[in-house]
C-alpha cells in the first residue's frame, strides 16, 4: 500500500510510476478524491459528535419543559450523528479499496517496458556445446522416462493437464534440492519454516496477490481460503498486525511449501513436461528489514540465488525485470534464468523482489525503535523452485546414453554421482 501522505504530496511520482507499469494513472486521482471524501466525512462526524457532547451537558442542566424540548432535539442530533458515522465508515472503506488498486512505486533504476524489455546484468557460466560430445541433448521429459524420474502421463490421468509425479530418483532429487537449499539458508542465517498452504483473504490481499495476480490464484470459496502460489504469502503474513523490535532486524526466513497456480493466460505455453505446472514445491527466502537497508538486502538475496545455481553447475544469466512485468508489490525485481539446452534459451528459475514498505502497510507490520514506530521493508527471493531446477539439472548434466551426472553439491544428499537408466 502506498503512503497516503506521500501520495498527497507527490501525485506526479505515482502517475509516472503507473504509466511505467502500463497501468492506469487515473487511479491516482480517484485515490485522492476518495481520500478527500474520507477526510470530509471524518470532519463532519467529529463536528457533530462535538456538538452532541456540548448539547448533552446543556440537557443535564435543564429542567421541566425546557428539558423535554431539549431531549427531542437531542434525538434529532443523535440520528444525525449516526448517519454521519455511517457515511464516515463508508468513505473509509471506499478510500481503502481505492488505494489498494495502486501498485508500488517503481525504482528509478528499473527498466521501463514490457516482458521483453528486461536488461541482462550478467552471464554466469557457458552453455554446453553438445556437438563436442557428439550427441543431441534429450529434453527433460524423455530423460525423466529413461531414468524413471518423471511421469506426466499418469499425472494427467489422475489430476489433469500440468500435473505430474516425481518418482524414484526424481523424488530423491527433490528431497536433495530442498535439503541443500535449507541447509544453505540456515548457514546464511535464515530461520527455516514449513508454512501453511491455505491462507485467509487478508493474508493474500495483504501481499498483493488479489489484484493483477488474482487470476492465477486458486480460491476455495466454500471455506473462504486461498491456496498459496508461493510461501511468500504466509511468510509475509507471519508478523501481520505486529510491531517488531528494530534491534532484531533483519529477520530472515526460509519457507518450504507446496505452491499452487492456475497458470491462467498461458494456454499453449510449455504444455510439455514440468516447466509450467499447477502444483510444485519451493523454498522461498523472505526478509523483514529497515527500509534504508532494503537495497543492500536485495543484492544479498540475489547473491544467495546465484550461489545456489553455481553450486548446481548450471549456466545462467541475471536480468533486471522490466516495469510492466514486475508484479504490483515489487519496486524492482531480478530474475535468474537457467540455460535449457533443448530450448536453446534461458528460462526463469528464481527471482527476487524488493517491496519496500508496500506489503508491510497492507499487513500492518511495523518496527519500533528508540524514537518512533514505522513500517518495515519486505523482500522475497526464490532459493529453489523444484520442477524447473530438475529440468535444468537433467538437461545440462545428461550423457549420451541418457544417464545424468549429479552436481557435486548434491552428491552427499543422494549418495551417488550419476542417475542410471531404469
Amino acid at each position: 500500500m502506498i503512503d497516503i501522505k506521500y501520495l498527497r504530496e507527490n501525485p506526479d511520482v505515482l502517475r509516472t510510476s503507473q504509466k511505467g507499469r502500463g497501468e492506469d494513472p487515473a487511479i491516482v486521482d480517484r485515490v485522492l478524491a476518495s481520500d478527500d471524501a474520507r477526510r470530509t466525512a471524518i470532519a463532519d462526524y467529529e463536528a457533530l459528535r462535538a456538538e452532541q457532547n456540548l448539547f448533552s451537558k446543556s440537557v443535564g442542566a435543564a429542567k421541566g419543559e425546557e428539558r423535554e424540548a431539549l431531549l427531542e432535539k437531542g434525538k434529532v442530533l443523535s440520528a444525525a450523528v449516526k448517519a454521519a458515522e455511517a457515511r464516515k465508515s463508508e468513505a473509509e472503506v471506499a478510500a481503502h479499496q481505492e488505494i489498494l488498486l495502486l501498485s508500488n512505486i517503481l525504482d528509478p533504476k528499473a527498466p521501463i517496458g514490457g516482458e521483453e524489455d528486461f536488461v541482462v546484468l550478467e552471464h554466469v557460466g557457458t552453455p554446453r556445446d553438445f556437438t563436442k560430445d557428439n550427441f543431441l541433448p534429450k529434453d527433460h521429459v524423455e530423460l525423466g522416462k529413461l531414468l524413471g524420474a518423471i511421469d506426466t502421463e499418469r499425472g494427467a490421468k489422475v489430476s489433469g493437464a500440468r500435473f505430474y509425479y516425481l518418482t524414484g530418483v526424481g523424488a530423491l532429487l527433490e528431497f536433495a534440492l530442498v535439503n541443500y537449499a535449507i541447509s544453505s539458508a540456515v548457514k546464511a542465517g535464515f530461520i527455516p519454516m514449513i508454512t501453511p498452504v491455505l491462507v485467509k483473504p487478508p493474508a493474500m490481499e495483504g501481499t498483493g496477490f488479489l489484484g493483477q495476480a488474482a487470476e492465477n490464484v486458486f480460491n476455495l470459496e466454500k471455506d473462504d481460503f486461498y491456496l498459496v502460489g508461493t510461501s511468500e504469502v504466509p511468510l509475509a503474513a507471519f508478523h501481520m498486525d505486529e510491531v517488531l523490535n528494530v534491534e532484531k532486524l533483519p529477520l530472515r526466513y526460509a519457507g518450504y511449501s507446496t505452491c499452487f497456480r492456475r497458470e491462467a493466460g498461458t494456454y499453449g505455453k510449455d504444455t510439455r513436461g514440468i516447466i509450467r505446472v499447477h502444483q510444485f514445491d519451493k523454498v522461498e527466502m523472505f526478509t523483514f528489514c529497515k527500509p534504508e537497508d532494503a537495497v543492500a538486502e536485495h543484492q544479498r538475496l540475489l547473491q544467495w540465488e546465484k550461489d545456489f545455481l553455481t553450486a548446481m553447475e548450471i549456466p545462467f544469466r541475471v536480468i533486471d525485470v522490466a516495469s510492466g512485468d514486475l508484479g504490483s508489490s515489487a519496486t524492482r525485481k531480478f530474475d535468474c534464468e537457467a540455460w535449457i539446452p533443448t530450448q536453446e534459451a534461458y528460462r526463469e528459475v528464481t527471482s527476487t523482489s524488493n517491496c519496500l514498505e508496500f506489503q508491510a502497510r497492507r499487513l500492518n507490520i511495523r518496527m519500533k525503535g528508540a524514537e518512533a514506530t514505522s513500517h518495515v521493508a519486505t523482500l522475497n527471493g526464490t532459493l529453489v523452485a523444484i520442477p524447473r531446477m530438475i529440468v535444468a539439472i537433467l538437461e545440462n548434466h545428461q550423457n549420451a546414453d541418457g544417464t545424468v551426472n549429479v552436481p557435486v553439491a548434491l552428491q552427499p544428499f543422494l549418495g551417488t554421482s550419476r542417475f542410471e537408466l531404469v
